[in-house]
C-alpha cells in the first residue's frame, strides 16, 4: 500500500486560489512522511466564508510562498513515483491543474484515485461519505479543513478500506472495489 494523499484549501471559488496544501506519503500502509505549506494565492484575498471553513486569513498567507515556488523542489519531488489519492479527487486535481496552468508550469504525468468513490463502494450503508462524516463514523479525530489533517484522514480511510477488502496494494484495492486509477 504505497500512495500519497493530497488535499488543498482554497481562498475563493476559483481553483487557482490554493492557499494551503497537505500531502502524506504512505509506504507499506504506514504514513512515513508529510509535506505541508501555506500558499500565497495569486490574488491576495480570502473570502470570509472560506476563512470560517479552514481558518486561514490573509495575514496567514501574505508572506507564504507562491505555488510556483513550492512545486518543483517541494510537491513534485515529494510525489515522484507514487499514485495520488484525494477525497473528492476531482476538486483537488482541478486545483492542482489550475495552479499549474496559472503559473504556466508543465503538467506532470501521474495517476490518482478518489477516496470518496472508494468509500462509497467500501461502506455503501453509510448515509454520508463526506470526509468529516466518515471520520466521525470511524472515530478518527482530526482538524477538519486543515490540508495536512485532511490528507492524513484520507489515507487512514484508504488503509481501512484495504483491510476490509483484504488488499495489499493500491492496484488490488482498486480492482476489488471496482474503482479506476486515473491519469492526470
Amino acid at each position: 500500500m504505497d500512495f500519497i494523499t493530497i488535499d488543498f484549501e482554497t481562498a475563493k471559488y476559483s481553483q487557482e486560489s490554493a492557499c494551503s496544501v497537505g500531502l502524506v506519503k504512505f509506504k507499506d500502509g504506514k504514513p512515513i512522511d508529510t509535506f505541508y505549506s501555506l500558499i500565497r494565492p495569486p490574488s491576495l484575498y480570502i473570502r470570509p466564508d472560506f476563512t470560517e471553513i479552514h481558518g486561514l486569513t490573509i495575514d496567514d498567507v501574505r508572506d507564504a510562498p507562491r505555488f510556483s515556488e513550492i512545486w518543483d523542489e517541494g510537491i513534485k519531488t515529494f510525489i515522484k513515483g507514487f499514485p495520488l489519492a484525494a477525497h473528492n479527487a476531482s476538486f483537488d486535481m482541478g486545483v492542482l491543474k489550475a495552479v499549474l496552468n496559472w503559473y504556466e508550469l508543465p503538467l506532470p504525468q501521474f495517476s490518482y484515485f478518489c477516496t470518496c468513490r472508494l468509500s462509497r463502494r467500501t461502506w455503501p450503508e453509510l448515509k454520508s461519505h463526506a470526509l468529516t462524516a466518515l471520520a466521525r463514523n470511524f472515530e478518527i479525530v482530526y482538524d477538519a479543513h486543515n490540508a495536512l489533517d485532511d490528507a492524513l484522514t484520507c489515507g487512514k480511510l484508504v488503509i481501512m478500506s484495504a483491510e476490509k477488502y483484504g488488499s495489499s496494494s493500491v492496484d488490488d484495492l482498486l480492482s476489488a472495489s471496482k474503482q479506476e486509477m486515473h491519469l492526470f
